[in-house]
């Protein structure tokens, strides 16, 4: 059974992008690998190093990844910051790593840009910090997207470099774990790019968002004027509208609609309003499940506990003998 390692950041809800991106493949391949999950407030602070309430976005995301069906019977969901092994793998990991690598890492580069006021030390190593995240429990498979593939080649690099100072074949090569043509791209509400709390104020389907909230996201979707002759190709923002819809209704109202454009006499304010009810009635069931578990501080402190424990029998292993190589012994 291979070993599977991701991470995910406390610093926005989960949305129907998320969902329909990598969690459903989550929830699959926590049936059939060995999967550590963790929640990766350590990377959070390279970008929000002052968060209003840390520890209160960390439980709500354990939540609502819960609720979305990540099983801790079954995967260990971890908080990082509660594995000190992890901070410790980082260390000696940094103590390997060179500037000039560090320097030329594309997200590197790209924050600098975007944060010029804040290009901190954790910027700078935060392929380190990915690389010790995996390589703690000697993971085989990564899920990444394209903006992390440069990070993992970085990890690999990491790893190898440490087998051969060492003259030891402990670390593995984590690969890339390939999703196939299963991951869908689920658009935003403001007519172009991808769902998501970076895309701008109401762009985002949340799991956790009311009824009435979603209903007026939904409603101030960017769309047009409506198509001028029969079997027009849809703009962007209209295809997204569909695209949406493909997702969250049945596939008799995404005919009726779809007949209703190439016909020319589609209502986008009908059709919103539809698209408005499906994802009230999709998102429900999350919701329902985040309510309850949010008021269960029992369960939720069991489940942190419990990921706690299964991953520091796995990080403890790795960093004992990786101090032993190094030469960390008593006398």
């Amino acid at each position: 059974m291979e070993t599977v390692v991701s991470g995910i950041r406390p610093t926005g809800n989960l949305h129907l992008g998320n969902y329909f991106g990598a969690l459903r493949n989550f929830i699959s391949m926590q049936n059939e690998h060995n999967c550590y999950f963790f929640i990766a407030d350590y990377h959070s602070l390279t970008t929000h190093p002052t968060p209003g309430d840390l520890n209160g976005n960390v439980r709500q995301i354990l939540v609502e990844y819960l609720a979305a069906g990540l099983d801790p019977d079954k995967a260990t969901l971890y908080v990082q910051s509660d594995v000190p092994e992890v901070a410790e793998l980082y260390l000696f990991l940094n103590m390997n790593a060179y500037i000039g690598e560090l320097e030329r890492c594309t997200s590197f580069k790209d924050k600098i840009r975007q944060q010029p006021q804040n290009v901190n030390a954790g910027l700078l190593t935060y392929p380190t910090l990915m690389a010790a995240d995996i390589l703690i429990h000697r993971a085989n498979k990564v899920p990444v997207g394209k903006d992390q593939e440069q990070h993992l080649e970085m990890t690999r690099t990491f790893g190898n470099r440490f087998n051969r100072m060492y003259n030891v074949d402990f670390f593995p090569e984590p690969q890339a774990f390939n999703f196939g043509n299963e991951l869908v791209k689920i658009p935003g509400l403001n007519g172009s790019g991808k769902m998501g709390k970076s895309e701008g104020e109401g762009n985002a389907v949340y799991f956790a968002d009311e009824p009435e909230v979603i209903r007026k996201k939904v409603m101030k979707a960017v769309t047009d004027s409506g198509p001028t002759e029969p079997n027009q190709p849809k703009p962007e923002a209209i295809q997204n509208i569909f695209q949406l819809m493909k997702v969250v209704s049945t596939p008799n109202t995404l005919t009726f609609f779809e007949e209703q454009y190439n016909t020319c006499q589609i209502r986008y304010g009908d059709m919103k309003k539809q698209l408005a009810q499906d994802m009230i009635a999709f998102t429900e069931p999350f919701r329902e499940q985040i309510k309850a578990l949010l008021s269960d501080e029992v369960y939720i402190s069991r489940v942190r506990k419990a990921g706690q424990e299964k991953a520091h029998e796995s990080a403890s292993k790795t960093l004992r003998e990786v101090r032993e190589i190094i030469g960390f012994r008593k006398f």
